[in-house]
């Protein structure tokens, strides 16, 4: 089902088998999806990454993250623009911002507790019974529930991960944090730049981080550049050295001992081995 709105909101809400799974594919742009997982097993890859999710276990995506292939017994998936809502600018309503999308510490997958379930269930209800609304309290009672969702979505990944360990502040820093990089790592590789934006010393970022991941912050910043020079090389045809220059770098000497630091070969070498893949699986 589909929601439109007169200033171009839109909002999608689809049961997923796998007669139709390819619907997942080919988000719009400033388009946000959550796939939640009602089968036994989910198995989707996304930048090249396999994803296994469990039964009531949610993934969520933006429109940057490149879905390869899924596999599906039967799942829902939930669709919205910023023009129906934008988390960015209502952070403080849903607190979702850096941590369930455009975070720079991963693609999150949230299992939702059963003592939750039947909430989200519940909300998800309402929104389909309200896709048929035709009055103008259609939109809000639309937002209201997803907000519902992606607020219990928030909640059980922080309340299952070492976030319980932070105070709230903290959550936010690192939240913050997560967002920055998604925005800036392109041009800004060092956790200075990272740290003066947030008011915070470098020390002070990596004691947090130390808090709720063996990751430093320098190396999430790290991995977030080799996730798009990753998507770049295998899904377009740029050169080794624009791709480089898109990354902020002066040389392509230097992006390659960085990215073959990483990853153990050369971007030249990492084409040629996807391109080899790719042909294989044809």
């Amino acid at each position: 089902m589909i929601y439109k709105g007169n200033s171009h909101e839109y909002l999608l809400l689809t049961e997923i088998s796998n007669d139709n799974k390819d619907v997942v594919l080919g988000a719009g742009n400033r388009e946000l999806t959550l796939i939640w997982n009602t089968g036994s097993e989910m198995n989707i890859s996304i930048d090249k990454v396999l994803y296994r999710l469990s039964k009531n276990e949610i993934i969520f995506l933006t429109e940057f993250h490149q879905i390869d292939f899924i596999e599906v017994e039967t799942a829902k998936m939930l669709r919205f623009n910023q023009h129906f809502y934008c988390i960015i600018n209502n952070d403080n309503e849903v607190g979702s911002k850096g941590l369930l999308f455009y975070g720079a510490m991963g693609i999150p997958v949230v299992s939702i507790p059963e003592n939750q379930l039947q909430h989200i269930a519940g909300s998800w209800d309402i929104l389909l019974d309200e896709m048929d609304a035709r009055d103008n309290l259609q939109i809000d009672m639309l937002q209201s529930m997803l907000k519902r969702i992606l607020i219990l979505c928030a909640r059980s990944l922080m309340s299952t991960t070492n976030y319980v360990k932070l105070e709230n502040s903290q959550t936010d820093i690192i939240r913050e944090f997560n967002y920055l990089v998604e925005s800036h790592f392109a041009k800004h590789h060092d956790v200075a730049f990272y740290a003066s934006k947030l008011n915070k010393s470098p020390k002070t970022l990596s004691n947090l981080f130390a808090v709720i991941s063996e990751r430093p912050p320098l190396s999430i910043i790290h991995e977030r550049i080799m996730i798009h020079a990753r998507r770049q090389i295998v899904y377009t045809q740029l050169s080794i050295k624009e791709i480089a220059f898109d990354l902020g770098y002066e040389d392509v000497q230097s992006f390659s001992r960085f990215f073959k630091n990483k990853e153990g070969i050369s971007p030249i070498q990492f084409r040629e081995k996807s391109s080899s893949n790719s042909t294989i699986a044809e």
